[in-house]
């Protein structure tokens, strides 16, 4: 995949997670008061980050497999199998009543997620206006 395919898919991607965030917090903000409600985050970034590291981590020295029963000692992770996950938090309780949603922590998620979100329309709009202008000249 060349260079603008793989980061246009990565900002379709970047963008799918923030809208499922969205949905998240927007789901942990409703369910406030409910008595032991755990609040549930969105885990992609820092493993689409560690698949990418996969890429720049081969090492000096591939070890040859000569029989399909042998470990090697590098598997490149490709970027694309990298799921959106949605994680429960169970490490702490934010109210006496098991609940563990904090209004103002959620507002604050609420805005970042929203401002990423600004960032990553920008940098696709940025993308596709280098395309446009390369087929302009």
């Amino acid at each position: 995949m060349n260079s603008f395919g793989k980061t246009i898919d990565l900002l379709h991607r970047a963008m799918s997670a923030n809208t499922v965030r969205r949905s998240v917090i927007a789901n942990n903000m409703a369910n406030a008061d409910v008595p032991n409600f755990k609040r549930s985050m969105v885990n992609f970034e820092s493993e689409l980050k560690r698949a990418l590291d996969t890429e720049k981590q081969k090492p000096a020295l591939e070890l040859n497999q000569t029989n399909p029963l042998h470990f090697s000692n590098y598997k490149e992770r490709d970027y694309r199998d990298v799921q959106i996950r949605r994680v429960l938090d169970y490490a702490n309780t934010y109210n006496n009543n098991g609940n563990n949603v904090d209004p103002e922590q959620e507002l604050t998620a609420s805005v970042e997620n929203q401002m990423t979100l600004e960032m990553l329309f920008q940098a696709a709009s940025f993308e596709f206006s280098q395309v446009n202008q390369v087929l302009r000249n």
